[in-house]
């Protein structure tokens, strides 16, 4: 009698791949956790020499402190706030005119770099932008409404409603059909909905996704630069970039950083112990469009509240998207004439590939040998080397950079070796949103397809290039491209360590807009947009390939065989 298989355990999926995944796993665990934690010993060690009371006793420091707390603070509250009744609306009108359109400009939110959007933002909002007339026709907001505290906060809402709204929306659209079935069945009434089905789906996603809303706003840096107006209305990045840049004070500015640090890491352990993981799907897709038992209470007084909300949606996001656009159009006759734009172009996607494989490459170790150490059934382990990587989520850019600057002092240089800085720092903080996109595709095979490959002898390098790579393929270009993107846009960074005469776009494109160049500014914005929307499209072209047969993955002989039959 032939021998009864038993089922086929976790561990050979990652068994026949030998220990190489926990091996990387742990040079890329003791890479990100050692230089992270060697970055804050550096800044715990230049800032020996100062007292905390600093920051309260002394006026100048006391003031900044209390006006990023508070612009944060305004901030996510506004931003958690609106985004509530936005998802809400979008929920309940799963059909309307132009809805694909308004999901995609929510969703370019997470990766269009901060200039760009600041340069659409005084194209509309500025004292001769396109709101100007009705500025003047109603009178009730000042000419300079778009500086200072009131400026931050329209940037920091323009760019943090839509993705909290993007995220609640996604949240309600994973309850099932059947909960909305009945409810209808039930003639629920709006504030019965509310309570049964529509705050225990975002209950658990506000307390992180208002951490994570608070930490982007706290450690703004771009944004309070070009917006602030003056000294009155300094952040501690800023203040931070001061220290480091001009006045040369380590140790103040260890101080900045450490206050970061401290802030935003006790407010993601509050977060932590309650609510769940905001999570993006990584489809691309706007959402399914729901039945007809979706919603029964989207009609009467809902469908004009709706319509409102969503308007003033498109009103926040679309003007300055499309005077970039505009713009940009407008300035092409200027791209021949800046001689520093090709090498700053070229510059800054060099810099942004570097940044987005060495996230990559982190990020695949570090779930690998997670799923490894799973597969293995040591989950504490596991837990551990994954959490590795989302340590840097707490760890602001400028608080990163300027550890490891410390650190790597004595052997730091001039030139390439500040941006190879850059280049690592942005990797780093790239990392999180990488595992991100790649957690969810890297497990992989199903048990049939387990115990297929096992009578095929499909193992090793065959099982990586046939079965696990097809599937890694998309989500891998997806993973690339956000951590490029984001090393594109990213100007605090190397604004601390690169050099003025050897710029990257947005550096570029910060100085033009600070020099008042309009029309040069437009076509480097333009110039960023499209290098944006290329990475996209040029990693999505090289993944999107025909799905191979299911016996491409056998043998020679057995492959033979089956093309035969």
């Amino acid at each position: 009698m032939a021998e009864r298989r038993g089922p086929v355990t976790p561990v050979s999926r990652w068994a026949t791949l030998s220990r190489w995944p926990l091996g990387w796993g742990l040079a890329a665990f003791t890479a990100v956790v050692g230089l992270g934690l060697g970055s804050l010993g550096a800044l715990l060690w230049q800032a020996r020499g100062l007292h905390p009371a600093m920051l309260w006793e002394e006026p100048w420091l006391a003031a900044v402190l209390r006006f990023t707390l508070w612009q944060a603070s305004l901030s996510t509250l506004l931003s958690i706030g609106l985004a509530v009744p936005v998802a809400l609306a979008l929920a309940r009108r799963p059909r309307f005119p132009g809805r694909h359109l308004l999901l995609r400009a929510m969703e370019l939110s997470l990766v269009i770099p901060s200039l760009i959007a600041l340069f659409g933002l005084v194209a509309v909002h500025g004292r001769r932008g396109w709101a100007a007339p009705l500025r003047d026709w109603l009178g009730a907001l000042p000419e300079d409404y778009l500086y200072g505290l009131s400026g931050i906060v329209l940037a920091h809402v323009f760019y943090n409603l839509p993705l909290a709204a993007r995220l609640m929306l996604q949240a309600l659209e994973e309850a099932p059909a059947a909960q909305w079935r009945l409810a209808g069945q039930l003639g629920l009434t709006r504030v019965a909905l509310w309570r049964a089905l529509e705050w225990p789906r975002l209950a658990p996603l506000v307390p992180r996704l208002a951490a994570l809303v608070f930490t982007l706003c706290f450690t703004s840096f771009a944004i309070v630069m070009t917006l602030g107006g003056g000294p009155n209305s300094s952040t501690l990045e800023v203040a931070l970039y001061q220290a480091m840049k001009f006045d040369h004070d380590l140790a103040l500015a260890a101080l900045l950083a450490l206050t970061q640090l401290t802030i935003c890491l006790s407010l993601w352990l509050l977060a932590l112990s309650r609510g769940g993981t905001p999570r993006l799907a990584v489809s691309g897709r706007p959402g399914r469009p729901p039945g007809r038992w979706w919603r029964r209470d989207a009609g009467g007084l809902s469908r004009f509240t709706d319509s409102l909300w969503l308007a003033g949606l498109a009103a926040l996001l679309l003007p300055p998207l499309v005077a970039v656009l505009v713009a940009g159009i407008v300035g092409l006759p200027e791209l021949p004439q800046g001689a520093s734009l090709a090498p700053a172009a070229l510059r800054s996607l060099v810099m942004a590939l570097g940044a987005g494989l060495g996230a990559l490459a982190l990020a695949v170790a570090l779930l690998a040998g997670s799923q490894w150490l799973r597969a293995s059934r040591r989950p504490f382990e596991a837990l551990v080397m994954e959490g590795g990587g989302q340590l840097i989520l707490v760890i602001p850019a400028l608080v990163l950079g300027t550890g490891l600057f410390l650190l790597l002092r004595p052997r730091l240089g001039s030139g390439w070796e500040g941006y190879a800085l850059v280049v690592l720092v942005n990797a780093f903080m790239a990392l999180p949103f990488a595992m991100q996109v790649v957690r969810g595709a890297l497990p992989g095979l199903s048990a049939p397809e387990q115990r297929l490959a096992d009578q095929f002898g499909v193992r090793g390098r065959a099982r990586v290039r046939w079965l696990i790579w097809p599937r890694l393929r998309r989500p891998l270009a997806l993973a690339l491209a956000y951590a490029m993107t984001l090393s594109l846009g990213d100007f605090s960074v190397i604004a601390l360590f690169g050099s003025p005469s050897a710029p990257t776009l947005p550096m570029l494109l910060f100085q033009q807009l600070g020099g008042y160049r309009w029309q040069g500014a437009a076509a480097t914005a333009m110039l960023l947009l499209a290098l944006v929307a290329l990475v996209f499209a040029l990693l999505d072209r090289l993944t999107r390939r025909p799905p191979r047969h299911a016996w491409t993955f056998l043998p020679p002989r057995e492959r033979r065989d089956a093309r035969l039959s």
